[in-house]
């Protein structure tokens, strides 16, 4: 993938086509913000040695989106206020994914190693209905809620850009497993985002750059949820254990290295499903399976 200028915003590809645990960054040239800064790392290193970087913006907390963060130590970070104290201690950033007890002996050594996690103090916060300057081009942020509890898209005014982050219209769908994530949240962040104006929208992955309207795009990213719904109903149509349910690998569709990340992600994502489903009175749960109710 090219790094590519639309107006005053600037992408620049991940490695892998910003495959997870690579993601794509945006870069604004007269301000100097960088937001989500985890492009390809030797392109990073060229902008830090010129000093062409000024701020750091982070959509949310997740570890695929600081990835590269450590380029830029002493540099102020900006995050919405809700998203802010994952970044401030690795507790808090397992808390807030849901991780258990005995999961921190994988994933301690995976942040602090793999993606360089350091704690780091916030020194401003983004808001929903924030439009900053930013020489020459105008963000409007954008609370877009669901995947993270402050989870931001950005409108660029001016180049008519929108960056949707971790709404990234990939056929895997949606991620909304950690324990602050909502699926509700998530299908109306979707709603709001696809009504903005826009002529080429920016994810983080994969794809990334969208030149026309994305379209069916949009409906087939929200339609996951309802397929992976519509299959855990079916599989409990007998009562299930949580570890029946994660082994049916209804989100990843098999088995996949390394386990334990991939169990994890399909017991949390399983679990937002399950208690909607349950608020919803269409299953319920016994202490030990969990069973589909006859309506």
């Amino acid at each position: 993938m090219l790094e590519r200028d639309f107006g005053h915003v600037t992408f620049m590809p991940g490695e892998n086509r910003g495959k997870y645990p690579n993601c794509h960054s945006i870069f604004l040239k007269e301000s100097g913000v960088l937001i989500d800064p985890a492009a390809d790392r030797r392109r990073l290193e060229e902008l830090k040695q010129k000093q062409e970087v000024k701020t750091i913006w982070l959509s949310h907390w997740h570890e695929d989106h600081f990835l590269n963060l450590d380029l830029f130590a002493d540099l102020p970070i900006w995050i919405s206020h809700f998203d802010a104290p994952p970044l401030c201690s690795l507790d808090t950033f397992l808390d807030y994914y849901g991780v258990d007890e005995e999961e921190r002996v994988f994933w301690e050594p995976l942040m602090t190693d793999f993606f360089r996690y350091k704690p780091r103090q916030i020194s401003g916060y983004l808001s929903d209905g924030d439009c900053i300057d930013l020489g020459g081009e105008t963000a409007e942020i954008i609370a877009a809620p669901g995947h993270t509890p402050g989870h931001l898209a950005i409108n660029f005014r001016k180049s008519r850009v929108l960056f949707l982050a971790d709404y990234d219209l990939t056929p895997f769908g949606p991620w909304y497993g950690d324990a602050g994530s909502s699926i509700e949240q998530t299908i109306a962040s979707l709603r709001r985002l696809k009504q903005i104006d826009a002529s080429v929208w920016i994810a983080c992955h994969e794809k990334g750059v969208f030149e026309d309207d994305p379209g069916l795009a949009w409906s087939e990213y929200e339609n996951v949820i309802f397929r992976r719904e519509e299959k855990l109903l079916l599989f409990l149509s007998e009562p299930r254990s949580m570890e029946d349910i994660i082994n049916a690998w209804i989100v990843y569709g098999k088995p996949r290295e390394p386990l334990m990340f991939y169990r994890f992600g399909e017991r949390r994502l399983m679990l937002k499903h399950l208690e909607r489903l349950m608020q919803q009175g269409i299953v319920s749960h016994d202490g030990q399976r969990f069973f589909k109710l006859s309506l």
